[in-house]
């Protein structure tokens, strides 16, 4: 495997304006693809527009939409009016809070993006049924809460399945003290949902194990990453949602700055 490129992660409710001041730093640093989560207080689709409009090669991802909020049929609406760029985008979608029919709801909306013009969905997996649906109908998948080794295991196991499927992953990365607070309490909230807790118990890690948390272990853990999947997505965790912070973490976790 060819060792993964490394993007950026911002938190989707930051809003348009403040990415739009974001993305330009991001791109210049270096890295491979903006990624910005979509939550009910944060629209990922007109963070990436705002984005688009202030960048020219920094490819565009969503990390990721639940379809059962969103469905496929908006999304693809929506990408459309707001004029997103199909060479630069990539679409994650998950599966959502309803585990009934999980499988089902994410082919069928693969299928429909896919119609729509879309050429690249991944889908946010957890379970091995949900990866290998990724793998055959969507371009891909992205991983979250997993250690390297973990990573790099998934990884093979899918790439044997698809060779050209794109593995990426998600890693929440704090590089100053003033944010590992914020890092552990979505480390100990995500511990408790059960099914990231059996995920965890399966693996024999603790959630804390999936992070990094500190610019002391940044870059051998980016060693260990980019040496397990195709892509590396820093999620940065600040200890305030500012634009300065952000753009802090950017400038300070470039991969080869331009």
């Amino acid at each position: 495997m060819t060792r993964g490129t490394v993007s950026l992660g911002l938190a989707g409710s930051l809003g348009p304006d403040a990415v739009a001041r974001i993305a330009p730093v991001v791109e210049s640093a270096g890295f491979d693809t903006l990624w910005i989560n979509d939550t009910p207080d944060g629209d990922a689709l007109a963070a990436l527009a705002a984005a688009a409009r202030v960048t020219d090669r920094l490819r565009l991802a969503t990390g990721v939409v639940p379809v059962d909020r969103r469905p496929a049929e908006a999304i693809a609406a929506d990408v459309a009016s707001l004029a997103l760029p199909l060479d630069r985008l990539t679409l994650g979608i998950g599966s959502g809070m309803a585990k009934q029919g999980a499988l089902a709801r994410v082919t069928e909306a693969v299928s429909v993006l896919h119609e729509a013009g879309v050429p690249r969905v991944l889908v946010g997996a957890l379970g091995p049924k949900m990866r290998r649906t990724g793998v055959e109908f969507a371009e891909g998948v992205l991983l979250n809460w997993v250690p390297p080794t973990e990573a790099r295991d998934q990884a093979e196991a899918l790439h044997a399945i698809a060779p050209d499927a794109h593995i990426a992953v998600y890693v929440r990365t704090a590089i100053a003290p003033a944010a590992r607070e914020r890092l552990e309490a979505e480390t100990a909230r995500y511990a408790s949902f059960p099914n990231y807790a059996a995920n965890f118990e399966r693996m024999g890690v603790d959630a804390a194990d999936t992070t990094i948390r500190d610019v002391t272990e940044l870059g051998d853990a980016l060693e260990a990453y980019t040496a397990a999947a195709d892509e590396v997505v820093l999620r940065a965790i600040v200890a305030e949602d500012t634009v300065e912070a952000y753009v802090d973490f950017a400038r300070r976790t470039a991969p080869s700055p331009r």
